[in-house]
């Protein structure tokens, strides 16, 4: 099983909702002199994306080489319009990620920005208000929605650079011995493994190299976990090796606790019940945040392993979409991640196995149902991958 590549001497700071991560993104824009990578699923017309388009105009005004990449869906058909002329008009150049589903049904759900090569940012926060609702802006969320971010500055920006590089240039017309060239580059460029504080590596999924990166780190994290796991996920749906590592960490006497968004989707919710009886039975703690929606894709395994990023714990980020997380392994900053975590989980609801078991029988036929079209629907779409 490969491991996470990491690279030492990083400085890596945690950024909490859109009121950390924003302000440190349009002043690192703001400060950029040669060059700039962004992607991101959706890039919003309202307030706060209007912020960030004013500040990449800003840099591509003082002539700095400005490159958005925008998803076709997450963004939506009309918007990615507006957004691609508003960019182009200003000097800044944008390339839209798999319209009318030419390269199949992956999404460009990455979360990437990288200034100058010396900061990047990698998370789960996309470029809208954190007030809105993520499917419906007319909707205004009770308090911010709950997400993060890393700022990083170190050696594994030049990662994260040769990655943000890297996609930009496979969306534009590269001959096929271009694109093998730069295939054979990012394989060669695999930075070297140090055991030097603070330890950061890069982890990506996509449909070449990196099938299956992220999860792996999940199962390497929960296989070697001795005292605690703690995971917060909003879209929670992984393949039975996933749930195994759950189940298996917490036969070991680690304490396992899933914080779950709900509230979204129903029928995401729905196929997220379906493993709720199994999962409690088998020692994992489940709670459900209804505060606000639950958004952040984070975990802290033991002291010292914290993972923040795009990936969400379910068929699509695990097995289709392309997705990008940073691995840390660093006390302080797993600790810092695991407060947030652990304030996340005093307000949210204790979810007991009892509450199975009392509920009508038609709703455990629906979640078993939804679970099971899901599983197909996956199974086709992974071409078997997802179990």
């Amino acid at each position: 099983m490969r491991s996470v590549n990491f690279t030492s001497q990083n400085i890596v700071t945690l950024l909490y909702c859109g009121t950390e991560f924003f302000p440190a993104l349009i002043a690192s824009i703001d400060a950029a002199v040669s060059e700039l990578y962004l992607e991101t699923y959706i890039f919003a017309d309202d307030s706060v994306g209007q912020t960030v388009r004013d500040a990449l105009k800003r840099a591509a005004a003082r002539g700095v080489v400005v490159s958005v990449i925008s998803d076709w869906v997450g963004t939506g058909r009309a918007s990615v319009r507006l957004l691609d002329a508003d960019l182009l008009a200003a000097g800044v150049h944008h390339r839209v990620f798999n319209p009318w589903f030419r390269r199949g049904v992956a999404r460009l759900h990455r979360k990437i920005c990288v200034v100058d090569r010396e900061c990047a940012f990698v998370g789960g926060l996309n470029i809208n208000n954190d007030l809105q609702d993520d499917s419906n802006a007319s909707v205004l969320l009770s308090a911010p929605r709950w997400d993060f971010a890393v700022q990083v500055q170190g050696p594994l920006v030049n990662v994260i650079y040769d990655e943000a590089r890297a996609q930009w240039a496979r969306l534009g017309k590269m001959p096929l011995i271009a694109r093998l060239e730069l295939f054979q580059e990012l394989r060669s460029a695999l930075p070297t493994r140090s055991n030097q504080p603070v330890l950061a590596g890069l982890v990506v999924r996509d449909n070449l190299r990196n099938r299956r990166t992220i999860q792996r780190a999940y199962l390497q994290a929960l296989g070697g976990a001795r005292k605690s796991a703690l995971l917060a996920n909003p879209y929670f749906a992984p393949g039975h090796k996933f749930r195994r590592a759950l189940a298996a960490a917490a036969a070991r006497g680690v304490d396992v606790t899933l914080l779950v968004g709900v509230g979204q989707f129903r029928l995401q919710d729905s196929v997220a019940h379906a493993f709720y009886p199994k999962l409690l039975k088998s020692g994992v703690k489940v709670v459900e945040y209804r505060k606000t929606q639950l958004h952040g894709k984070v975990a802290v395994v033991d002291d010292d392993w914290a993972t923040v990023g795009s990936s969400n714990c379910d068929g699509l980020s695990l097995f289709i979409n392309q997705e990008a997380n940073v691995v840390v392994k660093d006390a302080a900053f797993a600790s810092t991640l695991r407060r947030h975590i652990e304030d996340a989980i005093a307000a949210g609801v204790v979810i007991h196995l009892e509450d199975f078991t009392n509920i009508p029988r038609y709703k455990r036929i629906w979640y078993g149902f939804t679970y099971l079209v899901y599983r197909a629907v996956m199974r086709i779409v992974t071409l078997g991958s997802y179990s």
